[in-house]
């Protein structure tokens, strides 16, 4: 390989470890991600292409080899019993059964012997260990840098559900994740005038808060998914119903699988039960259920051999479509706005999703009540890929596109040329004239700092202004 081509290579690998590192400190440490989890596995598949075709860039300090990030000065540190690590990804079927036959490679079991596959869904939260000593809960920590964690013994004993007392004498770490519930992050976020981004960033910000009464205040639920050491079980099935036994709350949609067509049937059910669960999820983890396996196969520097995450689609989410309204643009065009049952696409809680035109509904036979596949258009704008016609309704109902204006009553017309329909009300149209208004101070128009949107309706709801001059008739008493 030419030396130039190495040095390119290097630089670009650095490039890639600092922004990396840069996501890690913002998601770990801050609660606050830029980019969404697939943008994310997409900047390691490079770092780790890079190592596969330059070995000598990976050193034991390599971000391949760690897991998360530092914990944050802001907290006292606990050590956990045994390190957490990450688990590897997967995203299509291939990968789930290169994982099996890995799995029988490495064990070297015969063709007809079975492998039981421990399934559960892949919780969209906060990871966390709490350790009991004499059957008391002494000390919290979230994964850290999976050696080291941060300190929230306070924090966690304010969720309700988590025993502070357990029937077990001897030194054990519970692990589980943190959630917050579609309902309880919408609530939250209205208190908190729309502080948080989704769930995740809401349930992981209030656990890693300094005063625990804060925590308190907050609505926050967890899943137990695993102890170290084991409690003596031998497979993960029964540990999770010991688990279960103690008082931990567990994941009811947990299932043993006992070959790849179950898993696949699994992972495709629990993928159409995802619009209609209360939390969000991002996939499935699987796990070799007996525990010698798992000894057997050991670890990798920061990813378990005997586990794997089956990610869902990058960027997509299933959930319901609860009914149509209809916006009316500037030019007056009658936009159909589907209303969903709030999901997490991206990293970003959606609840709108634009239908573009009639046109668009009919062809997609978009009805309202049916299960809809949604993503966001170069991650920014939300629309409706496709009906999942399996799930639909016997009650969901066609949509019928008005013929007037929902807002002034005028005539909704459709010219011949035209996908869409407009209201023919002009400066009669409340909704027209806003727009307009909006528009006007728009970067794309007379660009005035400070008067964004929300200004305008709330000065045209006050009667301030009704035409573009009235802006620069506003006095200063107004204004404040």
């Amino acid at each position: 390989m030419p030396l130039f081509d190495k040095e390119k290579a290097r630089d670009e690998y650095e490039a890639l470890a600092k922004e990396i590192a840069h996501h890690d400190r913002l998601y770990y440490q801050n609660d606050a991600p830029e980019i969404s989890d697939a943008e994310y596995d997409i900047l390691r598949k490079k770092l780790e292409k890079l190592e596969e075709k330059y070995p000598e860039f990976k050193t034991a300090d390599s971000l391949t080899q760690k897991v998360g990030a530092a914990p944050s000065s802001k907290f006292d540190k606990v050590q956990h019993l045994a390190p957490m690590l990450s688990i590897a990804n997967g995203f299509a079927r291939e990968d789930v059964t290169d994982f099996i036959d890995r799995i029988r490679k490495f064990l070297g079991l015969a063709d007809d012997e079975k492998v039981e596959i421990f399934t559960e869904p892949k919780i969209d939260g906060l990871s966390f260990s709490a350790r009991y000593v004499g059957g008391k809960l002494a000390a919290a920590a979230t994964r850290g840098d999976g050696v080291t964690g941060e300190d929230i013994t306070e924090n966690i004993r304010t969720i309700k559900t988590l025993p502070v007392e357990i029937d077990f004498a001897g030194e054990v770490e519970i692990r589980g994740e943190v959630y917050m519930t579609h309902a309880d992050f919408a609530s939250l976020n209205e208190r908190e005038d729309g502080k948080f981004a989704n769930p995740r960033n809401a349930a992981a910000g209030s656990l890693r808060q300094l005063d625990a009464n804060v925590t308190a205040s907050r609505p926050l639920n967890y899943f137990a998914y695993n102890v170290v050491p084991e409690f003596g079980e031998a497979t993960q099935v029964d540990t999770i119903k010991k688990l279960k036994k103690l008082g931990f709350q567990t994941n009811p949609l947990n299932k043993l699988c006992s070959n790849v067509d179950e898993i696949f049937a699994n992972y495709e059910e629990i993928y159409a039960k995802r619009p209609t669960l209360p939390y969000d999820i991002d996939g499935m983890v699987y796990k070799v259920n007996r525990f010698d396996w798992q000894r057997r196969m050991g670890a990798l520097a920061r990813t378990p051999r005997w586990a794997l995450a089956h990610k869902f689609p990058a960027q997509q989410a299933k959930t319901v479509l609860e009914d149509i309204i209809i916006q009316v643009g500037r030019t007056g065009a009658l936009t159909p706005v589907a209303v969903l049952k709030p999901v997490t696409v991206g990293g970003v809680v959606v609840q709108r999703a634009t239908l573009h035109n009639e046109d668009e509904i009919e062809r997609k036979d978009i009805r309202i009540g049916d299960t809809v596949v949604l993503q966001r258009a170069g991650d920014v704008i939300p629309q409706i890929v496709e009906v999942d016609l399996a799930q639909r309704a016997a009650s969901a109902r066609k949509y019928k596109f008005p013929s007037t204006c929902p807002v002034c009553g005028s005539d909704a017309v459709r010219e011949e040329d035209e996908a869409a329909r407009r209201c023919v009300g002009g400066l009669i149209c409340e909704a027209q004239v806003v727009e307009r208004l909006k528009h006007f101070v728009s970067r794309q128009a007379f660009d005035i700092e400070g008067l964004g949107e929300q200004n305008i309706i709330n000065f045209w709801n006050d009667g301030l202004i009704k035409t573009p001059a009235d802006i620069f008739r506003l006095k200063r008493e107004q204004l404040l």
